[in-house]
Parts: C-alpha cells; sequence; structure tokens
C-alpha cells in the first residue's frame, strides 16, 4: 500500500515525531547546547532542564543529575551568576528601568540576593536610567507638554513608578522645565542618592 513505508514522506504528513526520553547524555548536551546559545543563569538552566524532563521523560537510571550538570558547567565557567547580573542589569539600566524592576528580573532569572544587591544601581546610575527612559518615551521635557497636562503628567509618573523607579527620580526628570535641567539633574547626582 502506497503511503505506508517508513520512508514514504507521505507516511510522516500528519504525524508528529515524538522525540525520545532524556537519558544521561541527552541531557547534558541539552544543557551544553543552552549554555553555548544563551547567556544565562543557574536557575535559568535549572527551569529548563526541567522543562525539558517534563515534556520527554527520563529513561536513565534513578533520578536526573540536574543538579549535578549545573555543578559542573559551573565549575567549568559555562555558567556565571555574578557576570549574568552584571551584564543583564547594564542592559536595563541602558534600556531605562530603575532598580525594582532589575531586581525582579534577576530574582526571576534565580539569581541570589547577594548577587542582586551587588549589581544594584548606584545613584548616578538610578538618575541616568530615569533620564534615559524618559528620553525614550518623551516623558516630561522630552515630550514638549512641559506640566501642561497634569493628567499626563501622572500617566507619566505611573509608568516610570512602574518602570521600577524610585519617586524622587521620577519627579526630578519628569517636573524638570527643560532637556537641559534634566540633562544637569542626571548628570550632578552623586552617591548618596
Amino acid at each position: 500500500m502506497q503511503g505506508d513505508e517508513p520512508g514514504d514522506p507521505q507516511a510522516q504528513t500528519g504525524r508528529r515525531r515524538i522525540p525520545p526520553p532524556l537519558d544521561r547524555t541527552r541531557l547534558e548536551d541539552l544543557a551544553l547546547a543552552y549554555v553555548a546559545r544563551f547567556a544565562t543563569s543557574a536557575g535559568k538552566l535549572e527551569r529548563y532542564l526541567t522543562r525539558k524532563l517534563r515534556e520527554r521523560g527520563w529513561s536513565g537510571e534513578g533520578q536526573p543529575p540536574v543538579a549535578a550538570i549545573i555543578v559542573r558547567h559551573v565549575e567549568l565557567g559555562y555558567i556565571d551568576d555574578a557576570g549574568f547580573a552584571r551584564a543583564r542589569a547594564g542592559s536595563l539600566l541602558r534600556r531605562g528601568y530603575g532598580p525594582r524592576r532589575i531586581g525582579q528580573v534577576l530574582g526571576e532569572a534565580g539569581i541570589a540576593e547577594p548577587i542582586r544587591h551587588d549589581v544594584r544601581p548606584d545613584g548616578p546610575a538610578r538618575r541616568q536610567a530615569a533620564l534615559a527612559l524618559a528620553r525614550k518615551r518623551r516623558f516630561g521635557p522630552f515630550g514638549g507638554k512641559v506640566a501642561a497636562d497634569p493628567a499626563l503628567r501622572q500617566k507619566q509618573i505611573a509608568a516610570m513608578l512602574r518602570a521600577g523607579h524610585m519617586l524622587a527620580e521620577v519627579r526630578g526628570v519628569i517636573d524638570a522645565p527643560s532637556t537641559a535641567v534634566a540633562e544637569g539633574w542626571a548628570a550632578a547626582a552623586d552617591d548618596d542618592d
């Protein structure tokens, strides 16, 4: 009968190939491919491997060695939570996110609190991030409507608070009468803020 042969393309139409259950070698290969492709943390790799095990099942002996694989990748330097946290925090700061939002993102990535504390932005970095967001979203003096509409001002403040900025920094940039004043405010920051 035509279409029933294993190599026949018609036999494969409409059928989905089910991947085999994972064993230790396949699990290690998945982990290596993941860390090679993505900058990641130990927590993110653990969630990825756990999800793959849930999807495909385990055919190896005993329990899946997820923790051992992660420890091995950390020892080899393939995973560096502190380096990941510094890079991710820097990226989020440049995009205009504040310290609260950065802490949330790093927490979701499984970064431990001491590392999150070490990469927390200082006063000048927080002000520059608030300025970057205001510039990008055309808030405050960057929007041309300086304090003309109180409802608009409240919406802008709320958006910046949702982005993780502190109220004092939000007001500093939103209430600036001009872009030059806002940029001067950001440049004049000291670490005591």
